[in-house]
């Protein structure tokens, strides 16, 4: 059985040989691109379920690559980099990836990696059925929070004023019904990971923050004059915008 089509970017050919060998014995399809231009040549032909990116493409800068990628796709991108900097692991989890490895790594380790990030993509289709099952029963599934309309149906945020719309991945949506269901409750940044239902495979000191911060963006918060989550030094957050 096809465990999923696996993208595979990076301008080391013999690099690229190794984990799609890999991959394809651990049941994943794979396929190949050396460069920015190859990649989007398969996002525009393929079905496409993970991708793993490579920073240093032949002069390319793998990052600038994200905001294309994420027009074309939603499938989640692993970046596989040789640059070990906490700053390089922020910078590209705020850029967009959904995780990030640093080189060498073990084969093991990636296919779990691979293997959870495709896990999470998935979970909100099974919410999706749960939440419709709890719809059919009479249960609630929208909540007025702050200025927006919070579809856990849909897991969407719907502004009550312009009717624009934020898709929430299912990061996001785990860390927003944790503070829904805490206000005004400072959260420490162990619980509020504990809450996002992960595997603890390679969590590290600013995860929750980095998913705070792309939490606050679809929310137009403001982190300096909070109106929904404010930061409590020494502890983690607290949401503070009425439910």
């Amino acid at each position: 059985m096809d465990k999923g089509r696996v993208a595979i970017v990076d301008d080391d050919a013999n690099l690229r040989l190794v984990i799609s060998t890999y991959l394809e014995g651990d049941g994943y399809s794979s396929l190949e691109a050396e460069c920015s231009a190859s990649l989007l040549k398969l996002l525009d032909s393929d079905n496409i379920d993970i991708i793993l990116l490579d920073l240093n493409l032949g002069g390319e800068d793998g990052l600038m690559l994200l905001p294309q990628i994420k027009q074309k796709t939603s499938a989640p991108v692993i970046i596989v980099s040789g640059k070990t900097e906490m700053t390089d692991r922020v910078v590209g989890l705020e850029m967009g990836a959904d995780d990030y490895m640093t080189k060498p790594f073990e084969m093991r380790e990636l296919s779990a990696r691979i293997k959870a990030n495709l896990r999470r993509v998935q979970a909100p289709a099974t919410q999706n059925d749960t939440s419709s099952s709890q719809q059919s029963n009479g249960s609630v599934q929208m909540k007025n929070v702050g200025e927006w309309k919070f579809d856990t149906n849909k897991l969407q945020l719907v502004h009550l004023k312009s009717g624009e719309i934020e898709d929430l991945t299912k990061n996001e949506y785990d860390l927003l019904t944790t503070f829904v269901n805490s206000p005004n409750r400072a959260l420490s940044r162990d619980y509020l990971y504990e809450s996002l239902k992960e595997e603890d495979y390679n969590s590290f000191d600013r995860a929750i923050d980095v998913q705070v911060t792309r939490l606050r963006k679809k929310l137009q918060d403001d982190p300096q004059k909070p109106r929904y989550i404010k930061t409590v030094r020494g502890v983690g957050y607290m949401f503070i915008a009425d439910v």
